[in-house]
């Protein structure tokens, strides 16, 4: 496809530049490009010209390759001592301890109100790991 037009961004990954040295290629004219509205678009063969090679074009398939799914959850947890508080969220906070920090990241945020003792668990990440953390916020409370 020759039409093809590429974001400033996209090409500079592609070149391995800062965006900023792009956009002055563009502005000097070293680097044809149109305006749409107030960003710029290359077309694949400007960019070819420019590099003086083929570029490749951009994965068709890359939300298939890079696809995941997160789910966010809140538990509300009303009656709740002190003590079991501090259990529960130390339970979860020692469960990511051994966590491939290379995975999708996985989002915990406790809070307490002592004088309702009531606590409110905020669970976001891949639905995995999530509904483990259920499961055993679960097991905590209903032992």
């Amino acid at each position: 496809m020759d039409d093809e037009l590429y974001t400033v961004d996209h090409v500079a990954d592609v070149l391995g530049l800062h965006v900023k040295t792009v956009r002055n290629y563009v502005r000097e004219g070293r680097l044809k490009a149109v305006r749409i509205g107030k960003q710029y678009r290359i077309a694949r063969r400007d960019l070819e010209a420019f590099t003086g090679r083929t570029a490749e074009p951009p994965a068709r398939d890359t939300a298939v390759r890079h696809r995941h799914a997160e789910a966010s959850t809140v538990v509300q947890i009303e009656a709740i001592s002190f003590e079991l508080m501090s259990a529960v969220s130390g339970a979860i906070t020692g469960s990511l301890q051994g966590r491939d920090f290379t995975a999708q990241p996985m989002r915990v945020q406790t809070y307490y109100d002592q004088e309702r003792a009531s606590m409110k668990i905020i669970l976001n990440g891949p639905v995995g790991d999530t509904a483990a953390l259920l499961d055993l916020v679960n097991h905590l409370l209903t032992r």
